[in-house]
């Protein structure tokens, strides 16, 4: 099993899980603008070594999803600003530019020093 990416959540913004109805998460970096801090799950800045691609796997904590499609910018803004949004929806059509889709399961629970990968299988 080849690690794409890794990372580990250092802490959680108080409005995180306003998001958790609409089926998605965002993670970000140190660099967050204030006014979305509250919102993201603060990551470091890690490299991505390989390529984000569907059928690789999600692993956050103990659950997996398989990825069902990538917006071509969710890598860039991934490795150069820690920021990419992870969305639960399963569909297979990129909407949203930085955006990682997963498969159609309940999300996770996220807390500080959740461990967060993307795996070849």
């Amino acid at each position: 099993m080849k690690v794409i990416y890794e990372n580990k959540v250092q802490s959680l913004g108080s409005c995180v899980d306003e998001f958790q109805e609409a089926g998605f998460f965002i993670l970000f970096g140190d660099s967050a603008p204030e006014e979305l801090r509250d919102y993201c799950y603060s990551v470091a800045v890690r490299p991505i070594n390989g390529t984000i691609k569907p059928g690789q796997v999600l692993k956050v904590g103990a659950n997996e999803y398989r990825i069902t499609a990538v917006g071509e910018e969710a890598p860039v803004t991934l490795a150069g600003l820690g920021h990419c949004t992870v969305n639960f929806s399963g569909q297979t059509e990129v909407e949203m530019l930085g955006t990682i889709y997963v498969e159609n399961k309940p999300m996770p629970v996220v807390s500080a020093g959740t461990v967060i990968q993307i795996v070849e299988p």
